[in-house]
C-alpha cells in the first residue's frame, strides 16, 4: 500500500544554540499561550513541505545525499528579532551568496529529480528561523516581539547537514541528517 507523507528539507542547528531557541519557544507558549512554532525544531527552510511516498525514504535520502556531496558547509549568522507583518516573528538569518545558491541549485534539483511543484515561498527564498506563528494573538504581538529581542539571540553557524524533516502525528521530527560533502 503506497502511504504519501509529509516532509521539508531544512538547516536544524545542534546543540546549545538549538537548546536556546527551544527555550525561548517554550517561554512564548508559557507567557502568551503560542504554541505552534514548538510543532518543530528551530530551522531554516530549505524546501518548502511536500508529500512523498513514505516507501521511498530511503531511496529519496540516498539522492538528496548524492546532491549534497558537491557542496561545503554554509557559514550562517543568526542575528536579530524581525517579522512579516503582525503575523511572524522570526530570528534573522545573514548570510554569504553559498546559501542562496545551494538553495537555489535544491530547489532545481527537487524539481527535476524528485518531481517536486516548486512553491512560491521556495521561488522567493528569505532565509529566516521562526519562533511565533499562526497563534500569536494580535494584542500580544508587541509583547512577544520584545521578548523576544531581549533574549538576544545571535550566532554564527557553520552547517554541514541538511535535515530531511518529517511530519508525525501534527509534528516536524527530523528524519535524517544528511552530510555536505566537502569540508572546505
Amino acid at each position: 500500500m503506497k502511504v504519501m507523507q509529509k516532509y521539508f528539507l531544512a538547516i536544524v542547528p545542534e546543540g546549545e544554540f538549538q537548546e536556546r531557541v527551544s527555550q525561548l519557544k517554550l517561554e512564548i507558549k508559557d507567557r502568551y499561550q503560542a504554541k505552534y512554532a514548538l510543532k518543530s525544531p528551530a530551522h531554516i527552510t530549505l524546501k518548502m513541505p511536500f508529500v512523498y511516498n513514505e516507501a521511498k525514504e530511503e531511496e529519496l535520502t540516498e539522492r538528496l545525499s548524492g546532491f549534497t556531496e558537491n557542496y561545503k558547509p554554509i557559514g550562517l549568522t543568526i542575528k536579530g528579532v524581525k517579522t512579516f507583518g503582525e503575523r511572524v516573528i522570526y530570528l534573522g538569518v545573514e548570510s554569504g551568496e553559498d546559501l542562496f545558491a545551494f538553495q537555489k541549485d535544491l530547489r532545481a534539483f527537487c524539481k527535476r529529480e524528485l518531481n517536486l511543484a516548486e512553491e512560491l515561498s521556495d521561488r522567493n527564498y528569505h532565509p529566516h528561523m521562526t519562533i511565533a506563528f499562526k497563534d500569536i494573538k494580535k494584542s500580544q504581538f508587541r509583547d512577544i516581539l520584545q521578548f523576544s529581542t531581549e533574549m538576544n539571540l545571535t550566532r554564527k553557524l557553520r552547517e554541514t547537514h541538511i535535515v530531511l524533516l518529517k511530519k508525525v502525528e501534527g509534528r516536524w521530527v527530523l528524519c535524517k541528517r544528511i552530510k555536505m560533502g566537502m569540508d572546505n
